[in-house]
């Protein structure tokens, strides 16, 4: 019994060595970091500048990946699938949550599949209209949606997206019904409201802030409990029309579940210190997101928290779930 306790003291203590040997040596080759949304949202802008800072914190290449599609939930399943060996990571935003509850059969589970490594930071979205639609404010664009329910398109990022969630949670407290169009990535959706093929949609503030300086939008709200620093002139949905709605976005860093702690340690080391940068943070201030660096156990309660908020707004809400 002596000499069975010693060699199993034994081999923990030699599988912990070849753990942190294999951690000093990470990474050993490049990085793919998954984006689960198509190029141009707010989600690869964070994966592309975050992605470069983790590159230079790590002396690895950090190759983004973007696999849009269902929600996120292709992406989000891949890197889920991946070898827990920080190799592959994925960025997430408050969609990987809500997702959840809101598709029925996943091949992840939120809680489970996935481990967090560090929060970037949060943003509202924003209301957007197409520049042909002939109204001037939210409280006009409310008025609008009464008096002719469901014949106003939106498009999103597709099904689960920030997008379509900011539009289904605005329907169920303001008392409004819109027709669903939805997109590869928010991007996409709001070149679509852009060229005047919705009437409109609400993605998060830094994908739509360059279209709006450009004049190809024209934006009504902003849909957090405060005015946006980016644009302090536009009000938030709260002030301007419905004081029950209030929807932010946070953005997150994963890797798969059974990734080794001390390379999560290392990635989040990495980040924390890239948004303490002066150049990374004014680049996403800038974009319309506020830089929130967390460790991953801030971060993980964070995520439980709104898979339990998520359901109880969903089922109440009626929002289809998707089969």
């Amino acid at each position: 019994m002596t000499r069975l306790l010693v060699s199993i003291v034994l081999a923990a203590v030699g599988i912990g060595f070849a753990a942190a040997a294999h951690s000093q040596s990470y990474p050993t080759r490049p990085i793919r970091f998954i984006v689960p949304f198509a190029p141009g949202g707010t989600s690869d802008l964070v994966g592309r500048l975050v992605g470069a800072k983790i590159g230079e914190g790590v002396g690895q290449t950090v190759v983004v990946d973007n696999r849009g599609g269902a929600g996120a939930t292709i992406g989000t399943a891949l890197a889920a699938a991946s070898p827990p060996d920080g190799h592959t990571i994925l960025v997430a935003h408050i969609g990987l949550a809500i997702n959840q509850t809101l598709y029925a059969r996943l091949p992840y589970h939120a809680l489970k599949s996935l481990v967090p490594v560090a929060r970037i930071g949060s943003t509202p979205n924003a209301v957007v209209v197409k520049n042909a639609l002939a109204v001037k404010t939210m409280k006009d664009f409310i008025a609008l949606a009464k008096k002719e329910p469901g014949k106003l398109d939106y498009g999103s990022g597709g099904v689960g997206s920030t997008g379509h969630l900011s539009v289904a949670y605005l329907e169920y407290v303001g008392g409004v019904k819109f027709n669903h169009v939805p997109f590869k990535g928010g991007g996409p959706s709001v070149v679509a409201t852009g060229a005047g093929q919705v009437h409109f949609s609400i993605p998060a503030l830094p994908t739509a802030a360059p279209h709006v300086k450009a004049g190809r939008l024209r934006i009504l709200a902003v849909t957090g409990a405060k005015r946006a620093p980016s644009m302090p002139d536009v009000p938030t949905v709260m002030e301007a029309a419905v004081p029950e709605y209030e929807f932010e976005s946070w953005f997150a860093v994963f890797a798969p579940a059974g990734t080794p702690p001390a390379i999560i340690a290392r990635l989040n080391s990495v980040i924390v210190k890239a948004l303490a940068s002066p150049e990374l943070a004014q680049q996403l201030t800038r974009a319309g997101l506020d830089p929130e660096p967390s460790t991953p156990e801030e971060m993980g309660k964070i995520l439980r928290a709104d898979v339990a908020k998520w359901a109880k707004i969903i089922k109440a809400a009626g929002i289809p779930i998707n089969r």
